[in-house]
């Protein structure tokens, strides 16, 4: 139960977004897409996404190809969280979240509304649920939109399937302490069988958080594997072009220093 790209590629009007790349994501276990900008990262996650179809390439769900699934299935199995989700409407948060469980209307839980309230609970976002969400800060509406996503996939699968967390820059807009905390949160729905794909910027997040990384080095090369292998300070100081010295905190976390 995997979800995979087999050479996928993506050109516009003659412009390279994505060379060809092929990479597998496993259930249980959180990746992040890494690289500067430029290099592809959100053109990748998109087509995991079933957002955007390759140009060349396949992409692969439990070996099915990802449109065979149809967009309803797929809806129930796997919650994106774009890097930016513009709402037309003066929908209030709490409406937003509540979104998340559309999918479920066909097959309603008993407890709905409870599991909207959790999830905006565990984000953090439970006293902005009347708030007009374009009228809250860039934070805001990021953890607004991850407690959607928490919500769509709250429960288990009655069949079993895998379901997916894939989300563009999630701790982009966020303090410090929110970094942390949903990144966490991520690491916890991993435990339970999900799986997490994100974009990243933050190297020390990632070194920190994911299991496994995949690195888009801007210049056609990939390199995917254990984060503790992958990011390593020569490959760092080529792809970002910034010298790095790794280090241990006192709590013996492995992290970065730049400069």
């Amino acid at each position: 139960m995997t979800l995979a790209c087999i050479e996928v590629s993506v050109a516009i009007g003659g412009k390279t977004l994505l060379p060809p790349a092929s990479a597998r994501f496993l259930p249980g276990r959180v990746a992040a897409i890494l690289g500067p900008n430029g290099a592809g990262k959100s053109t990748l996650l998109s087509l995991l996404s079933g957002q955007r179809a390759p140009t060349r390439g396949r992409v692969l769900l439990d070996e099915r190809p990802l449109s065979a699934h149809g967009p309803a299935a797929l809806a129930l199995r796997r919650a994106v969280m774009p890097q930016e989700s513009a709402v037309a409407f003066d929908f209030n948060a709490g409406d937003i979240v509540a979104l998340g469980r559309y999918p479920h209307r066909r097959t309603p839980s008993a407890d709905e509304d409870a599991i909207v309230a959790a999830a905006m609970a565990l984000t953090d976002v439970t006293a902005l649920a009347p708030r007009v969400l374009n009228t809250l800060s860039g934070g805001e509406k990021a953890r607004v939109h991850l407690a959607r996503a928490l919500a769509q996939l709250w429960s288990p699968r009655p069949d079993g399937a895998v379901r997916w967390l894939l989300l563009d820059e999630p701790t982009a807009a966020l303090d410090l302490a929110h970094q942390h905390a949903a990144m966490q949160l991520l690491r916890a729905r991993a435990a339970e069988g999900v799986g997490v794909v994100a974009v990243l910027h933050d190297l020390n997040l990632a070194r920190r958080y994911a299991d496994d990384v995949l690195v888009l080095d801007g210049a056609g090369g990939m390199h995917q594997g254990p984060a503790a292998e992958v990011l390593q300070p020569a490959l760092i100081e080529r792809v970002w072009r910034m010298p790095c010295q790794p280090v241990t905190s006192a709590d013996g976390t492995a992290q970065f220093l730049f400069g």
